[in-house]
Formats: structure tokens, C-alpha cells, sequence
């Protein structure tokens, strides 16, 4: 059974804003410096450093203590929604929450960014603030997805496995909360790592992974083995599978439940009796359908396999297109490109 860092089942506000707290705790308890990593790529700019400083003989004035120890103060002002249903008069009382910090910052979260207009008009309103006061606030628009990437962009996924699980479990909450657009899953694909089976997945344009797992939302699978992702191919059905004693049971997740699809699944748990210490047999799997698996050589050049199925890469920035060419085409353009 599968432990979750996060709580469940609830989809409103202050548990959103709960659990992305308690990411970014967890992200600083791991590690200071990516902890301050993030913050300065994503909030602050400029030279800004948040992190302790350590100095030597510092001179202030006319004396010159042995050492200092400093740190500048900021405060982030966090404010999250379900929807892009951020109020300008709500926001503005939040600007009272502000000292004397020497960075302030404002953070909007939701699902989808802010609407153009009403960015504009929150940010007028800040400046407007700043004029009055003599108190600049920075304002921060991003989504829960845009918090994931960027925490996954200072963390090592070779190495960092703690952080990575912790990522993982907060990015599959958001999915199931509906905090992440499953309009973005057209230009996901997810790696999955297959070793042994690749033939058998190749040959009956299927794969499987053990129904707990974590599935964020993605139209593509590449199947990986020997560092490189050799295949690529476009999901068009996922099905829920179990043996029991009375048989095997099925659930359309996604797409069709068809004859064929019911032999391929026992075809697969009846081909993994051959491999040691390997079953389809005691769990429930998803069993991912592809249109068809196009061979492919998309190779890892950073030492070492991942450490997970899972891993998502976004096809439109990989290929720099703003659309997506057949599956078969991005099969032959990956060849080109390589990942770390």
C-alpha cells in the first residue's frame, strides 16, 4: 500500500494551500540550499540572496568585528484558489500583512494563471501601494504545475529520492484534486521503464504499471530501457485489471473495453510467469493501450537510469514546436535529442 505525504480527499482551498505549504517545508527540511534555490528562481531576482551569510572581519563603520552572521528578511504573502476567482479588494487587505521586510512578495496560486486583465489591474494596484507607503510588493502569478516543475528543476532525480517521492505524491494529489489542467496532457509523455518485457510491450502496443501508482495526466508513453527511450507510442486506452479467484476482472479507466484488449491482458499476466521474481498476478495493473509503439532512440546522456517510471516530458518544448506532428515523425525526431 502505497503511503501518502499529503492529505486527500478533500478539494478545497485551505487544504491546497496546506499541502504546498508542506511541500515547500519538507522541500527546505531536505535541503536549505535548494530550498533557496527555488525561491530565488521563481520569486526574487537581481542579487537578492535569502540564505545565511557567513562573513570574515566585515567592516561596519569604523569598527571591524571579527565576524557576522546576516540574513536579509522577505515575506511571501501566499493567496490560493480553486479557480482564477482572485478578488483585487481581498488581495489589497493582504497587503497589510507586510512589515518592514526588505523584499516583499505577493503569490497567487491556482489551477491556471490569471487572467491578463485582472493581472494588470492587481499589479496597478500594488505600484499604486508602493507610491502611498514607500512599500514595493512584487507579485507572483503561477499555477500548482508551475510550483512542480520548478521544485523538480533544483532537485537531482539520480539522486534526490526522498524529495522526489515527496514531489511525486504532491503532483498526484494535485491530479486528483483537479489542481493541474488535464489540458496540458496532449504534449505529456510519461516514461515508463519495461527492461525485460520491451518485446512483449512492442509487439501488443501495450504496457502495465501497478494501479496505486501515480498517473498525472499524459497522452504519451515512452518505454525506456538501457538509457534511452526506445519507443514512443500515443495512449487510446487504459484498463484496470485483477485476477481473482473467479477470474480476471476489467475496468475501462479509458477507452474501450474490447475482446482484444481482455486476450492481451492475459497474454501479458500469463507472460509474466516467466520472469523471476515478477507477476501480474497479485495486484491490480493498469494496463496502458497504444495506438501503436514507434521505435525510437532518445537517449539519457547523464549517468545512471532513472530512478522511477513516471518521469514526464513536455514533447512541444523537446522538439520546439508549438504542435505536434504524428506519433510515428516524433519517434524519428527524438532520435536527435537526448536527455539528462
Amino acid at each position: 500500500m502505497k503511503v501518502h505525504y499529503f492529505q486527500r480527499y478533500q478539494a478545497k482551498e485551505n487544504v491546497a494551500t496546506a499541502n504546498t505549504m508542506l511541500l515547500l517545508y519538507r522541500l527546505y527540511r531536505y535541503s536549505p540550499e535548494k530550498f533557496f534555490s527555488f525561491l530565488k528562481s521563481e520569486f526574487f531576482s537581481g542579487s537578492f540572496e535569502p540564505e545565511i551569510a557567513f562573513a570574515m572581519q566585515e567592516k561596519s563603520g569604523s569598527s571591524v568585528p571579527d565576524a557576522t552572521i546576516a540574513q536579509e528578511s522577505f515575506k511571501i504573502v501566499v493567496e490560493t484558489k480553486t479557480f482564477d476567482w482572485f478578488y483585487p479588494e481581498q488581495l489589497k487587505g493582504h497587503l497589510n500583512s507586510f512589515g518592514n521586510e526588505n523584499y516583499k512578495v505577493l503569490l497567487t496560486l491556482a489551477p491556471e494563471l490569471m487572467a491578463v486583465d485582472k493581472k494588470k489591474d492587481i499589479e496597478k494596484q500594488l505600484r499604486e501601494y508602493g507610491e502611498d507607503t514607500g512599500k514595493q510588493v512584487v507579485h507572483v502569478n503561477t499555477t500548482f504545475e508551475g510550483i512542480i516543475k520548478a521544485i523538480q528543476e533544483v532537485i537531482d532525480d539520480n539522486r534526490d529520492y526522498e524529495m522526489q517521492d515527496i514531489l511525486d505524491d504532491y503532483e498526484d494529489y494535485c491530479s486528483g484534486s483537479k489542481l493541474i489542467p488535464i489540458s496540458d496532457s496532449w504534449k505529456i509523455m510519461r516514461l515508463l521503464m519495461v527492461g525485460t518485457t520491451i518485446e512483449f510491450n512492442l509487439s501488443h502496443d501495450v504496457c502495465y504499471r501497478v494501479a496505486s501508482e501515480s498517473f498525472s495526466p499524459h497522452d504519451y508513453i515512452g518505454l525506456y530501457d538501457k538509457k534511452s527511450i526506445r519507443a514512443i507510442g500515443k495512449v487510446c486506452a487504459r484498463i484496470i485489471a485483477v485476477e481473482t479467484e473467479n477470474g480476471i476482472k476489467y475496468k475501462a479507466d479509458y477507452g474501450e473495453l474490447t475482446e482484444d484488449r481482455e486476450e492481451i491482458i492475459k497474454s501479458a499476466i500469463n507472460d509474466s510467469d516467466k520472469y523471476e521474481n515478477y507477476t501480474l498476478r497479485k495486484e491490480k495493473y493498469m494496463y496502458f493501450f497504444v495506438e501503436k509503439f514507434y521505435e525510437t532512440d532518445f537517449k539519457k546522456i547523464t549517468k545512471g537510469a532513472p530512478r522511477r517510471s513516471g518521469k514526464r516530458f513536455d514533447l512541444t518544448e523537446i522538439l520546439n514546436t508549438k504542435e505536434l506532428p504524428d506519433t510515428q515523425i516524433i519517434a524519428e525526431r527524438l532520435k536527435q535529442k537526448t536527455w539528462n
